[in-house]
């Protein structure tokens, strides 16, 4: 296989660019609809169960978040972004539960204290039987934080993409006859 001119190169690297942009727009116009679903289901909520029984008076006194936001490490590329719902391990997490102590007659196991259980549905802080468009506003914000993390990659890739473009540039104008 024969190697790749700088030319095919920067011809690739603005294609891969160009796609990028395209399914960032994409992505944004999802993230746009998905936001709007969720309000217009929310005040949809509101309306059914009335204007006092879905609002922050109903939130619980010590919240834990449903999904984190991880990063991978990144050594020559773009770094990436993803979700993780609570309660499920990463490959970072995954070991020993327990501690152990030593002592001169031997091993002693004391229990690590459990982790947290899985969070408890927001839902359930407005009761145990809530209106279907409360569940569906739920899920068009679970589809936005996914779409926002997707996004954030993306654009950390486009970021890579632009700066890598810019190296080709300058060699490709060293590489030309002419130049200084």
């Amino acid at each position: 296989m024969a190697a790749r001119g700088p030319r095919a190169e920067l011809d690739s690297l603005l294609l891969q660019l160009l796609g990028d942009l395209e399914e960032l727009e994409a992505k944004r116009a999802a993230l746009n609809s998905r936001v709007e679903e969720g309000w217009l289901s929310l005040s949809k909520a509101r309306y059914a169960m009335g204007a006092k029984s879905v609002g922050p008076l109903q939130y619980a006194s010590r919240m834990e978040p449903q999904v984190r936001v991880c990063t991978s490490e990144a050594q020559d590329g773009p770094q990436k972004f993803w979700m993780v719902r609570a309660g499920t391990q990463t490959p970072e997490e995954v070991g020993p539960r327990e501690a152990v102590l030593r002592r001169r007659k031997g091993l002693t196991r004391t229990p690590e204290p459990d982790p947290s259980p899985a969070p408890q549905d927001p839902l359930n802080w407005f009761g145990i039987l809530v209106p279907h468009s409360l569940r569906q506003a739920q899920a068009s914000f679970r589809e936005g934080l996914q779409l926002a993390a997707d996004m954030a990659s993306l654009q950390i890739r486009i970021d890579w993409g632009r700066s890598q473009l810019q190296g080709l540039q300058e060699k490709l104008k060293q590489l030309e006859p002419g130049a200084p």
